[in-house]
């Protein structure tokens, strides 16, 4: 035998020892030999984590879930996403079957203006759409990794406060989501949307952050890396009952006449996907305001169909030879802080048509004996 030859077995031999060795190892220690858990936990992780939901046992986050701060905030969200399904979605779906099944339909796409983290009611309301376009001046903040966070019970606390009003009310206190999503762990828009798309019982696939270009073309980049003026987020998920693939864009940005006029990457965005439904909801009037006619304006010739409560298009702008409107519920007027914007000729249409009653809440009158809503169906 030459030396090559057996240079060559020795280390056939020596591999083969190391191999039985490892397996002896292996079987003794099992733990061990089974695939350790990828360093980073992915985002449908951390979307059903910040939701109070279980992760699977390999899952990063899944030692988390033996502090006490994640316990209580899962029996805290449990609690308030059981309240809210009895008292609120479960009578919304049962209206829109009866007055609205059109909307359950698939469609391409669903915009919803002024939405801030809203994901939850555009979802409820149109929920097969493959596209929803969400805007709101609420910072995005950075991707959120609870793995990093040092005071995991202040911010999980802080998560709940922020969406505490969505969950009893409606809708997001502005002033107060401010305070909760400028906290340095877990701020920004992005938890409470992971959290909504994971309470809907949706599983994210991937998620693209990325910024607008000038002709309005969504281009990726690294998280906090802008690429261009409007920042977004791209979150691509799958629906769990049916199965079907849905996306959602989040862009931070200003839609008054200024804001539109010095940047007007975010419509040539929108404009992208043709018409579509819209849904405005608890939208504190601005488009009420002449600062606020150009989004009016656009929302009105690019929707087929709008949902909204009395914050949202005034009565004034639905040309009847255009639009078809049907009513549904109350009109009380606005809340005390928008009493400015009260609508008497909407007052008399909800008179003269008694209208069908609402079961659940919806926007500013979130007591559903008070509550208004409108659907505007194109001609």
């Amino acid at each position: 035998m030459n030396n090559k030859s057996f240079g060559k077995t020795v280390a056939t031999v020596l591999f083969s020892i190391l191999a039985s060795a490892l397996s002896v190892y292996a079987q003794e220690n099992p733990q061990v030999a089974s695939a350790a858990p990828p360093a980073v936990a992915g985002p449908n992780d951390i979307a059903r984590f910040l939701a109070g939901m279980p992760v699977l046992p390999n899952s990063p986050l899944a030692p988390l879930m033996r502090d006490p701060a994640w316990q209580e905030h899962s029996a805290f969200f449990e609690k308030e996403f059981t309240n809210l399904n009895l008292r609120q979605l479960q009578k919304l779906h049962a209206w829109q079957g009866t007055y609205l099944p059109e909307t359950t339909q698939p469609i391409p796409v669903a915009f919803y203006m002024f939405s801030g983290p809203d994901f939850l009611y555009v979802d409820q309301f149109f929920p097969r759409a493959s596209v929803y376009v969400l805007c709101g001046k609420e910072a995005m903040g950075p991707p959120p990794d609870p793995l990093r966070v040092a005071n995991l019970s202040g911010a999980l606390g802080n998560l709940e406060n922020a969406m505490k009003s969505s969950l009893t009310t409606t809708y997001f206190i502005t002033k107060d989501m401010k305070v909760d999503l400028q906290q340095q762990t877990l701020s920004g828009v992005l938890p409470i949307l992971y959290a909504f798309i994971a309470r809907a019982d949706k599983s994210i696939t991937s998620v693209a952050y990325g910024a607008l270009n000038g002709s309005g073309a969504f281009q990726e980049s690294a998280p906090g890396k802008r690429g261009g003026s409007i920042p977004g987020v791209r979150i691509n998920y799958t629906d769990n009952q049916s199965g079907d693939s849905q996306t959602m864009y989040y862009f931070t940005t200003d839609i008054s006449d200024g804001g539109i006029k010095s940047n007007p990457a975010f419509l040539k965005f929108c404009q992208r996907f043709g018409t579509g439904p819209s849904f405005l909801k608890s939208s504190s009037y601005l488009m009420f305001e002449e600062g606020f006619a150009t989004i009016r304006n656009f929302i009105l010739e690019h929707s087929n169909r709008i949902v909204q409560d009395d914050s949202g298009i005034p009565l004034a702008y639905f040309n009847p030879d255009k639009w078809n409107l049907r009513l549904f519920g109350n009109y009380l007027g606005p809340i005390e802080l928008f009493k400015q914007h009260y609508q008497p000729r909407l007052q008399e249409l909800f008179a003269q048509s008694n209208p069908p009653p609402l079961d659940f809440g919806f926007g500013y009158r979130w007591n559903y004996k008070e509550a208004n809503l409108m659907v505007a169906e194109r001609k």
